[in-house]
């Protein structure tokens, strides 16, 4: 049987969802296969996220990830919206979560790891329920 794909959808594509791809990648590549995308392109992915998860977990992201737009999804089977604050991207799916988590865009070294630690546990989360 084929793992389920799941998608991180938020507006830009930079920051959350880029995080949220690759700890899916890093933590449950056994479970199911992680894409990312938005609405809107930024022209790179966040720096600060870059550089965190490369401290943090030697993930380097800007290497193996892209701002991408959600017409390059393949079809998925769950999509999870990272807290957009406007209407989310639709995608069809059989499975939608919200995370709800706030954009650390601008803001600390703190906050961003306090999100990046949220998107492990969820991804965490994620991966139980999709055994």
């Amino acid at each position: 049987m084929s793992k389920p794909k799941v998608a991180f959808i938020c507006v830009h594509n930079s920051c959350r969802s880029q995080i949220a791809e690759a700890l899916g990648k890093h933590l449950a590549a056994d479970i199911f296969e992680s894409y990312s995308a938005g609405t809107e392109l930024k022209d790179r992915i966040n720096p600060d996220a870059v550089r965190l998860m490369k401290q943090l977990y030697g993930i380097n992201m800007e290497q193996s990830q892209r701002p991408k737009l959600l017409e390059t999804l393949p079809p998925v089977e769950v999509v999870v919206t990272m807290g957009c604050n406007v209407e989310c991207p639709y995608l069809p799916c059989k499975r939608r979560e919200d995370w709800g988590l706030p954009d650390p865009t601008g803001k600390s070294d703190e906050e961003f790891l306090s999100v990046i630690r949220t998107i492990e546990g969820k991804i965490k989360e994620l991966a139980k329920s999709l055994r």
